[in-house]
């Protein structure tokens, strides 16, 4: 079990250039698109983190063979997975989209991960799995899981309102059925732009993904992935986080960014900042902020971008206006119950807090004493960084430091070198 780290923030004055890390997101889809393709890939750019290295390690279970040269990864993929047993760690993702790969082996594969993710709901997934033949075990819904294949394909219907996880995993494992995979989703889609993710990367790797109805029905046919060349933009939603620093401590930051042609569900967050009078500008693929004395507050729909919950709930230190995340309910199901744990913790900052099952309405009070502030961010990597971000603007304490390995590793090293001043 990881030991409990504490970061002590001074009031910071933060400028100069930092680098926008890859995207999470990107680099697991396309090591597992590698992982299942004929033949040798390459990942250019990808985050080297302990998430994305636990889908390495599943991939390398699978079958697939996978080294790291520099910032390059190359993998020679194994079309026909063999039984694995997995532990994901704290990667939702990886559990999830190993779950349905699982299903095309004839062994049975066991998967587990940490405590967190021990919580985070299975079920929906491994429902629609055994809808096409597939075997499966869960506690109740959550890992561990045990799943014995092999699937043939089929038509198959899943949940779209807990998880886009769960859509992305029956995509990502439907190209190596015999008869391909038909999706259907169920109710309303939350974080729709991940799924546009997984496709934009099955279709790089030469997998067909028909869009029958965007969003509600999908036909993946059953034509082999190919090996492919890919590079992985920078991650949005730790963008989110750098600009949201930037507006705290005084717009000082410049962040290079990777654009890249790839859909970024997470990019609304520069419209966001705009709409609360942040002024954007961009020289060459360097952004930077320049904002107003107080932001303006509003009212927010992040269904589509749940990752932007922390970064979006710490510019209330910088509003006069109460501001109000709507259609966040998934968001109470991440690494932690991300509503409750941020209207607790940013009520300690003096942000009066109001959580509903899916919103969170946050007005700045007064400010308390930077030695009364003391956070814990239970666990979570995106909620401690954005914990220490607002610290940086009030100064204080926030414990999990050790989280940030998920996400961001050099996260404190990379503050540090513009001008935070973290213990």
């Amino acid at each position: 079990m990881l030991h409990t780290l504490r970061c002590t923030i001074r009031r910071s004055e933060l400028s100069g250039q930092i680098t926008c890390p890859p995207s999470k997101a990107y680099t697991h889809r396309a090591v597992f698109a590698a992982s299942l393709a004929d033949g040798q890939s390459t990942i250019h750019g990808g985050l080297c983190s302990r998430d994305t290295q636990a889908t390495i390690d599943a991939c390398t279970q699978f079958g697939a063979q996978i080294s790291r040269d520099s910032d390059t990864l190359r993998i020679v993929g194994h079309p026909r997975p063999r039984s694995a047993s997995i532990d994901a760690q704290n990667s939702g993702t990886t559990l999830r989209i190993a779950s349905a790969i699982a299903s095309l082996s004839s062994g049975t594969s066991k998967l587990t991960g940490d405590g967190s993710l021990q919580r985070r709901p299975v079920g929906p997934l491994l429902e629609s799995l055994e809808a096409m033949g597939a075997r499966c075990e869960s506690q109740n819904g959550t890992p561990p899981v045990s799943v014995r294949g092999p699937i043939a394909g089929g038509r198959t219907t899943i949940s779209g309102g807990v998880s886009s996880q769960f859509i992305t995993a029956l995509l990502m494992a439907a190209p190596c059925t015999p008869d391909g995979i038909t999706v259907m989703i169920e109710g309303g889609t939350v974080s729709r732009p991940y799924i546009d993710a997984t496709v934009s990367v099955m279709r790089q790797f030469g997998a067909s993904v028909i869009e029958r109805d965007r969003y509600a029905e999908y036909f993946v046919e059953p034509r082999p992935y190919r090996p492919s060349s890919f590079s992985v933009p920078s991650d949005y939603s730790i963008l989110a986080l750098l600009l949201a620093a930037s507006v705290l401590t005084g717009d000082g930051i410049r962040i290079a960014v990777n654009e890249g042609p790839l859909p970024q569900g997470d990019s609304v967050f520069l419209e966001i900042l705009k709409t609360m009078g942040v002024k954007m500008g961009s020289d060459g693929g360097v952004l930077s902020t320049s904002s107003p004395e107080t932001l303006s507050g509003g009212t927010f729909d992040l269904g589509d971008a749940p990752d932007l919950l922390p970064p979006l709930a710490i510019l209330a230190l910088h509003c006069d206006e109460p501001i109000k995340i709507v259609g966040i309910a998934h968001a109470r199901t991440k690494e932690t119950d991300r509503i409750a744990v941020l209207a607790d913790q940013l009520a300690r900052t003096g942000i009066k807090t109001e959580q509903q099952d899916d919103s969170l309405t946050l007005r700045r009070m007064q400010s308390p004493e930077p030695a009364s502030i003391m956070l814990d961010a239970s666990g979570d990597h995106r909620i401690f960084m954005a914990l220490c971000i607002a610290c940086m603007r009030t100064g204080g304490s926030v414990d999990g430091a050790e989280s940030v390995s998920v996400s961001y590793p050099s996260f404190a090293d990379d503050m540090r070198a513009i001008g935070a001043q973290i213990d």
